[in-house]
């Protein structure tokens, strides 16, 4: 083997090195991902509809809601959410759209106070997912549910599973469970009238 042959041979297994090391570090990248969005990342896969669009876009909500000021809610906070999320829960028993627009409103406060930004729902989402990535797929279907209730085409069963929907979001922004452990429209008082219940 004369000198020219033996570079292109080293060459090539540099390449195939450099490769193999490419393709390793996607794995890991791919598999670090999956792990901390869970279910958030195989929607977005979905959604756009290739795997490394999907990672990069997961990447870039990281980058920026580690940019943002994310902090924990006094005791005097959680206290005074907790006490409204009570009481939109039971105004369900008597008006549930108007609880419904309730916990969607304490939700995105809560949001606030913790210092996510507030510009359009999907952004909201987005940067809820980085940090909450099991249950912002509740946020999302409780935003739907409360759509369609705007064009009257929501069930009080409907808006029964949105509240649901939102307290699981609302239970992990205060980060502790909120008082009331019943069904929409109950008192901490007062008993679940069927199985059990999500926690909340």
């Amino acid at each position: 083997m004369n000198t020219t042959q033996l570079m292109i041979a080293v060459a090539v297994i540099v390449a195939v090195l450099a490769l193999g090391a490419w393709l390793l570090s996607r794995q890991r990248r791919s598999a670090d991902l999956r792990r901390r969005f869970g279910p958030e990342y195989d929607r977005t896969v979905r959604q756009m509809g290739d795997a490394s669009r999907a990672e990069s876009q997961l990447e870039a909500r990281s980058a920026r809601v580690s940019a943002l000021e994310i902090r924990s809610l006094s005791t005097d906070e959680r206290e005074t959410f907790g006490e409204r999320w009570r009481k939109a829960q039971a105004q369900f028993v008597d008006d549930p759209l108007a609880a419904v627009s309730a916990a969607d409103r304490l939700v995105a406060e809560v949001m606030q106070a913790r210092g996510y930004p507030m510009s359009d729902f999907e952004r909201r989402a987005e940067d809820v997912s980085v940090d909450h990535p099991e249950v912002v797929g509740e946020y999302r279907s409780a935003h739907a549910i409360a759509q369609r209730q705007g064009d009257g085409q929501a069930s009080t069963e409907d808006l029964r599973r949105a509240m649901v929907h939102y307290r699981a979001l609302f239970a992990e922004l205060l980060e502790t469970p909120t008082p009331d452990q019943g069904s929409p429209g109950e008192t901490a008082a007062e008993p679940a009238s069927t199985g059990g219940s999500r926690r909340a």
